[in-house]
């Protein structure tokens, strides 16, 4: 991963790693999130989250570093969450 400016993301399917959560219950730090374009937040100093919550909120960008990750990572990670089929859950009992 290279870290890359906040303001210079592109439009769609960026991603950015929180570096500090700032006191917010939906942040985590250390931890990757996807970003969405919303150029009047971004000249404000902001930054369009999806959170723990599931929602996107407005954060200061001060806490996200902007992160390229490969494009096959990038790809799962665009995908909504499915829930577990049943071969997986197969898979991980036989893991356990």
């Amino acid at each position: 991963m290279s870290a890359i400016e906040l303001n210079r993301l592109p439009s769609t399917g960026s991603f950015a790693l929180c570096v500090e959560n700032g006191g917010m219950q939906d942040l985590e730090a250390r931890k990757v999130y996807k970003v969405l374009p919303d150029r009047e937040a971004s000249r404000e100093g902001y930054v369009r989250i999806i959170d723990e919550s599931g929602e996107d909120y407005i954060y200061p960008s001060t806490l996200f570093v902007a992160v390229k990750l490969p494009a096959a990572v990038a790809r799962r990670l665009r995908k909504p969450t499915e829930s577990r089929t049943a071969a997986t859950r197969r898979s991980m009992r036989r893991a356990e």
